[in-house]
């Protein structure tokens, strides 16, 4: 059987290709309707490999997983739209794009909860720059897409100068699952 991706060089860390090969094929046999099991874009996005040396090359694999999660999203909303509608999957997108208002709404520098005392997190200003990308993508239809969203970086700040992770994550990843919705 020939690898799924490219390894890297020996004295190199890349995933492990027996967890990527594992996972992808589970994926495709969901896909394919071959297990009956449900595989959502969240399973996808939290989707972890260990780091081995000469293993996949880790922007290949993270390209596929975006690619990967882009059709199970597709596929859920056309499974969607011929039960209910294309007004009813807009009008439920809509519904998780205002679930994402709260915090856009807020302050900049008070959209999320600051890292732990000497904790590493997600710099405000840059954190709160894309906020703001957000809102004129909601307000104003100014264009951003979720492969923007998914490879943005932000500087890192310990403490109160910074934004605890994980809450930010988790929202960015709910903003992704929208954009991919109308992409």
């Amino acid at each position: 059987m020939s690898a799924l991706f490219s390894t890297v060089s020996k004295v190199r860390n890349g995933y492990d290709p027996d967890e990527v090969d594992e996972f992808f094929d589970h994926a495709r046999q969901v896909y394919e309707g071959k297990k009956p099991e449900r595989l959502t874009s969240t399973d996808i996005q939290v989707s972890m490999f260990d780091l081995v040396r000469g293993g996949y090359d880790t922007h290949e694999v993270d390209a596929a997983l975006d690619r990967l999660e882009g059709a199970f999203i597709a596929r859920q909303r056309a499974e969607y739209v011929a039960v209910n509608g294309q007004q009813a999957w807009m009008n439920a997108l809509a519904e998780r794009a205002r679930s994402l208002y709260g915090r856009l709404g807020r302050p900049d520098g008070e959209r999320f909860a600051p890292a732990g005392r000497g904790e590493w997190g997600y710099d405000m200003d840059d954190v709160d720059d894309l906020c703001d990308r957000l809102v004129a993508y909601f307000d104003r239809q100014e264009p951003i897409t979720a492969a923007e969203i998914r490879s943005s970086t932000f500087a890192r700040r310990r403490g109160k100068d910074g934004y605890a992770e994980g809450p930010v994550d988790a929202f960015f990843a709910r903003a992704i699952e929208v954009l991919l919705g109308v992409e």
